[in-house]
């Protein structure tokens, strides 16, 4: 007992310091965000300004931040394209580049998971390389590379593929790929993580069976890593949907993702109230189903067990 009661302050310590660090640098900054979204700047230059109004008594929330992004004009007409069509095109890119980023990945994670364990640490830094790079410098690579001029162009003509440049760089292409090399770690590591703890004489049984391996891998190893499958997919995922320097550096126009719109109503229209709104609304968008999915989740595990 008296063991107990001496470590209950260091697991508290253990246990606190990351609740703090998430209630420092996420909940508060978070927070603020919510607070702004409620805001009604007028014509001044800081949205700082209070909501409640000491001499009245009035707390003066301005709905309008939130209802405007799915109303247009004074006409009320539902919806307003610009933000609908931003959210559901960068939930598109961010799901596509998820599912590429699984499908590259899984072979890489796998490999690495069933290589000698002498080579799992050169095998995992070279993974985590571009990590060592600005991120800037990666996407500027990928226009040298995917340029008209760039070094895949002119590698296709030198070898008399084809006669001019292809279009690949400002297209949907080039921003898939480019999101694609740039998360892909993000994938591979919680694959990782998951597949090197296979127990690998479930695979030895199932093939004393008659299994076949890809019968195998389908209902033993897939299964398995399941939730390695499903942190991997939201690493990417959620990080994506926000994603604003690869759309901006390497895809065209049309591909108007909600972080570019955000950046465009806070610094260049200044309206931070309906910026931030626009946030706190991507993150509803993501949280929600993300919480659903883990509370059906823990029911069917309790229920199964």
């Amino acid at each position: 007992m008296a063991m107990f009661s001496a470590s209950a302050p260091g697991r508290r310590f253990v246990i606190g310091v990351p609740f703090a660090w998430l209630g420092v640098f996420f909940l508060l900054p978070f927070l603020i965000l919510l607070y702004i979204s409620f805001v009604d700047m007028g014509n001044d230059i800081h949205p700082f300004k209070p909501l409640w109004d000491a001499q009245t008594g009035v707390l003066h929330l301005k709905y309008e931040n939130y209802t405007s992004i799915f109303r247009s004009g004074d006409d009320g007409a539902l919806f307003n394209t610009l933000y609908v069509e931003a959210y559901g095109r960068a939930i598109a890119y961010a799901f596509i580049t998820a599912a590429l980023c699984l499908v590259i990945g899984y072979p890489f994670a796998y490999f690495i998971a069933r290589s000698p364990a002498s080579v799992r640490p050169a095998l995992l830094l070279m993974v985590m390389l571009p990590f060592w790079t600005s991120l800037l410098l990666r996407v500027y690579a990928w226009k040298g590379i995917l340029a008209d001029q760039g070094v895949l162009n002119r590698f296709l003509m030198t070898l008399g593929v084809t006669a001019e440049p292809i279009q690949m760089l400002y297209t949907n292409v080039s921003m898939l790929v480019g999101m694609t090399y740039v998360y892909l770690p993000f994938m591979v590591l919680p694959l990782y993580a998951n597949l090197v703890k296979l127990d690998v004489r479930l695979l030895e049984a199932a093939y004393d069976l008659g299994t076949t391996p890809f019968k195998a891998f389908w209902l033993i190893t897939v299964p398995l890593s399941r939730a390695g499958i499903v942190a991997g997919f939201m690493l990417v995922f959620i990080p994506a949907v926000g994603e604003f320097v690869i759309p901006s550096l390497l895809g065209g126009p049309e591909n108007l993702m909600i972080g570019r719109v955000v950046w465009d109503e806070m610094f260049t229209s200044n309206n931070w109230p309906r910026a931030t709104a626009l946030a706190v609304v991507m993150i509803g968008l993501i949280v929600v189903p993300l919480a659903l999915y883990y509370r059906f989740s823990d029911d069917a595990r309790r229920t199964a067990d």
